[in-house]
């Protein structure tokens, strides 16, 4: 998962491939909930993995609910409807599918609860479904102000013979709190009566689906009244599989329809999904559609191609898919004419104000945006000269973030900032993974950084950090040659240039790769092998072959992978990447870098004197300076820094500055 404070995606011109989704939050956190309030025990196949599933868990543990996980398998053992513990404060962060159901399960069962979450959590309402959980004698109290979170639970002196009155056009989540929590208690006949036109419904379907393969059949008189049966019970189906996201799903549906083919790829296909999902948000494909999306389906896929280019202009009622409307917002972008978005009152209680915060966004991109209390209409920019770049602020809003991801297929060949990008761990922890694994773009416009310079110069530790920094892939050059030379002595190979044939024939067939700081020679990790003195003084001996740099040469451009790279070596500026977007060259003293090299090997227990340190430093320095082929040096166009008096902290904020002054966004 991408964990950097920003994202830079580059020009992103073309889709091709297919993609499995993770599996849906709203089914996740309800299957969750229900397996654990039900009698027996329920294997979940294929739970999402994320920031709200994983706060559920932790509250359903503080619960006494006791789970464990095989696999793609989730085993949960159900308290039958009693917890097993009456007392406990649970924070819940930023998930409404974990803070409104549980407040009314654990408002019916009775106990001694505080419930909490993020700042944000204690902005979004949960009154309409206190005042519902009160007419029934609930004893829920608000710790902060009325309305909203955090909140503390007693023990209630239940009510049930009148209808219970619940609003719904604030959010369905308040309905389906409801609808979870009253099978614990009914032992007569127990009736909801919907005040208000009652909004996302097919959340509403999701939740009664649910109940019913747990076995609570509830009654509705159309979308105004529900009952659940006297002696309904909470029964564990045995196995429930959770399907993949249908909101997530439409991201890569607006892909394929805003994305040309890539070298005869037929755009993108979606697995783990299809038409006849019982999430209403499947419904965006006919809203896709309309604006002229290509799309054809199976029982578990999806299938999206360009069609009408530039799209159709809509004006739609986007009351049954709430959360997948947000991304017609961005695909208006592309669109002739103005696309209007309404009935979207729930927007405004999301994770953030949606309707304020996408109509901020889309300006910032050169649309033309009017917002309302419950509608959005979007013109787009003005031809490729109204397009501007963006940094796009994400509002700690996974949907924001996801959307706008999109804005980078603009026509006009502009970038896009994702500020925060690891708030999709809410829902998608892999999404710019997943969008990187299906979009195309040119390598030349696949950014490169260079950070090149001699020996001990601290270039490995600087490309390393700029890159977790910026979130883009990361090549240590030196360990490739370190590798290569430490293959050929295990195989008895001589550092010699007479075998130069032998090394590079053998480098085309080691299986290297690389796993976060690990690296490994097939099943072995030879990190620490590698970084030994005689491993880097062979890895300068081998260096210098010209048949082994050669079939280095291409390996190491095969690096360059969405969103970008950041590579360290001694010619990845003049010899490799020749084109980057920044090089650095570092050059601190032969003095300085023996010093450090010194106290490096002192802190790990290597004794060691400067003297010799710094003539093989200088050897090594004269060996790589004028070697025949690509002699160290610095590329014509690279930034010289000599880091001999900075911490490694400093020389990284100088490197991230001098980035950072290329960037087109200024302060948008």
């Amino acid at each position: 998962m991408i964990s950097s404070e920003f994202l830079d995606l580059p020009h992103l011109a073309s889709v091709a491939g297919s993609i499995t989704l993770p599996g849906s939050k709203s089914i996740s956190n309800r299957v969750l909930l229900l397996a654990a309030l039900c009698d027996g025990d329920t294997t979940i196949c294929d739970l999402l993995d994320s920031d709200d599933t994983r706060v559920m868990l932790d509250a359903l543990t503080a619960l006494g609910c006791q789970w464990s996980r095989q696999g793609s398998e989730l085993q949960v053992r159900g308290l039958g409807g009693v917890l097993a513990q009456t007392q406990a404060s649970l924070f819940l962060g930023n998930a409404g599918t974990a803070m409104r159901p549980l407040t009314a399960a654990l408002a019916v069962l009775g106990g001694d609860f505080e419930l909490s979450g993020v700042a944000r959590m204690h902005e979004r309402p949960i009154g309409d479904l206190v005042d519902a959980l009160r007419q029934i004698g609930c004893a829920v109290d608000y710790l902060g102000n009325a309305g909203y979170p955090p909140l503390r639970i007693g023990r209630p002196t239940l009510q049930l013979s009148a209808p219970i009155r619940v609003r719904g056009d604030v959010s369905s989540q308040f309905l389906t709190a409801l609808l979870m929590a009253l099978p614990l208690v009914a032992d007569k006949d127990i009736t909801m009566e919907v005040e208000g036109e009652l909004i996302s419904r097919p959340y509403i379907d999701i939740t009664l689906q649910l109940l019913a393969r747990f076995g609570v059949i509830v009654r509705r008189d159309g979308w105004q009244r529900f009952t659940i049966p006297a002696g309904a019970t909470l029964r564990s189906p045995g196995t429930v599989h959770v399907e993949a996201d249908a909101s997530s799903a439409s991201y890569f549906v607006a892909l394929g329809a805003i994305a040309g083919s890539y070298q005869g790829g037929a755009g993108v296909t979606v697995r783990g999904v299809g038409a006849d999902s019982i999430q209403g948000d499947i419904r965006f494909i006919d809203a896709a559609k309309a604006m002229g999306a290509r799309i054809t389906s199976g029982a578990n896929w999806l299938h999206i191609e360009r069609g009408a280019w530039p799209l159709k202009a809509v004006d739609l009622d986007c009351n049954h898919i709430p959360d997948a409307a947000m991304t017609l917002a961005v695909m208006a972008l592309y669109a002739q004419g103005t696309t209007v978005l309404r009935n979207i009152a729930s927007w405004r209680v999301k994770e953030t104000d949606r309707i304020a915060a996408m109509a901020a966004e889309l300006r910032k991109l050169g649309a033309t945006v009017e917002e309302g209390a419950d509608f959005i209409r979007i013109t787009p920019p003005d031809g490729l000269q109204g397009w501007k770049p963006a940094r796009i602020h994400t509002y700690d809003d996974h949907r924001i973030a996801m959307c706008f991801s999109l804005a980078a297929f603009n026509p006009a060949g502009l970038g896009v900032r994702i500020e925060d990008p690891k708030c999709v761990a809410k829902t998608f922890p892999d999404y710019f993974e997943a969008l990187f694994s299906l979009a195309h773009t040119p390598q030349e416009k696949i950014p490169v950084l260079c950070m090149d310079g001699p020996t001990a110069s601290g270039k490995g530790t600087l490309a390393a950090e700029v890159a977790r920094r910026l979130g883009y892939h990361f090549l240590d050059s030196g360990s490739l040659y370190r590798i290569t030379a430490l293959a050929a002595t295990h195989l008895g190979l001589p550092l010699h240039l007479d075998q130069q044939q032998r090394i590079a024939e053998l480098l085309r067939t080691l299986p290297i790769r690389f796993e976060c700081a690990r690296i490994f020679l097939g099943d072995a990790d030879v990190s620490e092998a590698i970084r030994t003195e005689e491993a880097g003084m062979n890895a300068s001996k081998v260096s210098a072959f010209p048949m082994v740099r050669e079939a280095l040469v291409a390996f190491q451009r095969s690096f360059r992978k969405l969103p970008g790279l950041v590579a360290d070596g001694r010619d990845m500026g003049t010899l490799i990447f020749p084109d980057a977007a920044l090089k650095v060259f570092l050059t601190a003293s032969a003095e300085c870098r023996a010093e450090r090299r010194h106290k490096q090997l002192i802190s790990k227990g290597i004794a060691a004197t400067l003297p010799p340190l710094l003539a093989d430093l200088q050897a090594r320095d004269l060996r790589d300076s004028t070697r025949a082929v690509a002699p160290l040096k610095p590329a014509v166009d690279a930034l010289l820094l000599d880091n001999s008096d900075l911490t490694v902290d400093q020389t990284v904020e100088t490197v991230m500055a001098w980035w950072q002054g290329r960037q087109p966004f200024g302060s948008t």
